[in-house]
């Protein structure tokens, strides 16, 4: 697959489930970037630690409409044609951070707005890094089923890195060259879906 060329001026937004400073998941989000990107490609990432919001409340909705925060990223989400997510597993979901943000930018702020338009017509890749020995497998099940239920495009493959505590060397990249080919394949398949 020639990934120089693209009929389409291409948009890829990477984040991760989590705002720890020091989260797998996050260096994996940044290693999918750094994979993607190049002179055709524009490949994004962002920390939700950057996108404060308050728990989703119908009521705070009603009276204050969306925050500031959810607008911003919606509008990321929105003019992104792929979006990579790699999230920890909490108790065998995805994690409450991510759930909340994934929640407020499923709801409109203008009248005119397309229902759950930063979801439709949009190619989500998923991934996954544990310490533990599923590599948080069982919580992109949830995200899996929400994200298709909402009208997101999810590619069936997925990678999930089991023992993430030893799988980063001091520059970010897995060690296991298995698991970076397959970090590799996941990101060029979502650069194939979104470029048909």
């Amino acid at each position: 697959m020639d990934l120089n060329k693209y009929s389409i001026q291409m948009k890829l937004l990477f984040l991760a489930g989590s705002s720890r400073q020091d989260s797998f998941n996050k260096k994996l989000a940044k290693l999918a970037c750094k994979l993607a990107a190049n002179s055709d490609i524009t490949a994004k990432f962002i920390d939700l630690a950057d996108y404060p919001m308050p728990i989703y409340h119908g009521d705070e909705e009603a009276a204050k409409g969306l925050p500031d925060n959810a607008i911003k990223l919606k509008e990321l989400f929105v003019a992104s044609q792929g979006i990579f997510i790699a999230s920890p597993e909490y108790n065998s979901g995805m994690t409450p951070l991510l759930c909340n943000a994934l929640n407020w930018i499923s709801r409109p702020h203008n009248p005119q707005e397309i229902p759950l338009n930063a979801f439709r017509s949009k190619v989500f890749a998923l991934a996954a890094a544990s310490p533990g020995g599923f590599g948080g497998m069982r919580g992109l099940v949830p995200l899996r089923l929400m994200l298709s239920n909402i009208g997101a495009l999810v590619l069936p493959d997925q990678v999930c890195i089991p023992a993430a505590h030893t799988q980063f060397n001091s520059d970010d990249n897995l060690v296991d060259q298995k698991l970076q080919g397959m970090l590799k394949g996941l990101v060029n398949e979502l650069i194939k879906w979104v470029d048909q």
